[in-house]
């Protein structure tokens, strides 16, 4: 069997898993699955844009069909065709019908780039978060609010959220599929960017832009709260946090290693990501399920989770100097910070 029809067998394979791929998906995590207004506007782009490019192939093939039928060469036939070379007429409709679609897709394409460049960073009314992007991870920083988290940022439904983004290193890219499009962050240069959500959820968020070996786990998530649940999630952030007893030698050994990169009070960002509220997140550096064996794990050696990331390890066994009932120790001190 030669290579070819080897290759044709592939085919049905590759389509079927096409489609049933289809349906993996995170509906939190696609463009096409809009849940604020900034998205729903860029997906009636894409839409306009993909109606008129399929109207446009519909038609070219018809006319193609039509002309390889009406004209084709008929037996006894050896008459030569009328040629419709320098035809004002036709000139004219194939120079003025392309110009009509485009002026109907870049009507409402420059009029939204316009509305979604829209600064809103000196409206009262919005919620401004300042996002700093480090490899490999994002810090939120709420400068009306006076509070600072990392990883996963909180929002209220229905309001709209001005950001300020830049980059602490390399160029990165922050994106909310379901919310709007992506905006780079590049170091010291401030772009701007609003989005809004429609309904009460959690939502993914990826780095756009390749910045290095784990640019592929600098995930975040966006959740979205009822109003009222919002401002109470800002007075738990601004609350002091209390140690039971039975962490506190955790905390003594938080202090001793940890404490000059990771702050735990909402109004420090710090040089690592701030761990205000930690015990209440999803995902653990973005990427892992929030439980105290994966928390001992990313301790221990943070290489083997997120590749080029700079926390050190503080395994023994990796060159550190927290033998595991330690770092079990943290670990349990970890789960005090809501």
């Amino acid at each position: 069997m030669s290579r070819l029809k080897k290759l044709w067998r592939l085919v049905p394979l590759l389509a079927a898993m096409t489609f049933l791929l289809t349906g993996c998906g995170d509906p939190t995590l696609s463009a096409l699955v809009p849940k604020g207004p900034v998205a729903a506007e860029q997906l009636y782009l894409m839409k306009l844009s993909l109606f008129i490019m399929v109207f446009v192939v519909i038609v070219v093939f018809a006319i193609y069909v039509y002309v390889l039928i009406r004209f084709r060469k008929r037996e006894g036939d050896n008459s030569m065709p009328k040629q419709v070379e320098g035809s004002h007429v036709l000139e004219i409709i194939w120079t003025v019908v392309p110009i009509l679609l485009l002026l109907v897709l870049a009507v409402p394409t420059v009029s939204y780039t316009f509305k979604h460049s829209t600064n809103y960073n000196k409206d009262k009314a919005a919620v401004h978060v300042k996002v700093t992007a480090h490899q490999f991870w994002w810090q939120f920083e709420y400068p009306d609010l006076g509070i600072a988290t990392a990883q996963q940022l909180v929002i209220p439904k229905d309001k709209i959220i001005a950001f300020d983004l830049v980059s602490a290193d390399v160029n990165h890219a922050f994106w909310v599929p379901s919310l709007g499009g992506k905006v780079d962050t590049n170091p010291g240069i401030h772009n701007t960017l609003y989005l809004q959500a429609d309904e009460i959820a959690t939502f993914q968020g990826r780095c756009a832009e390749l910045c290095g070996a784990s640019h592929a786990l600098m995930n975040f998530t966006v959740q979205a709260k009822s109003e009222a649940d919002f401002n109470a999630w800002v007075a738990k952030m601004k609350a002091p946090a209390s140690v039971p007893a039975t962490a506190q030698k955790g905390e003594e050994l938080f202090k001793e290693n940890c404490m000059s990169c990771h702050a735990v009070n909402a109004n420090g960002p710090g040089v690592a990501p701030n761990l205000k509220g930690f015990a209440d997140r999803d995902t653990l550096a973005g990427i892992l399920e929030h439980t105290p064996e994966k928390m001992a794990l990313w301790i221990h050696n943070p290489q083997d989770q997120k590749p080029g990331n700079k926390m050190p390890a503080f395994g023994k066994e990796v060159g550190g100097k927290l033998d595991d009932a330690q770092i079990k120790d943290i670990v349990q001190y970890l789960q005090t910070l809501k």
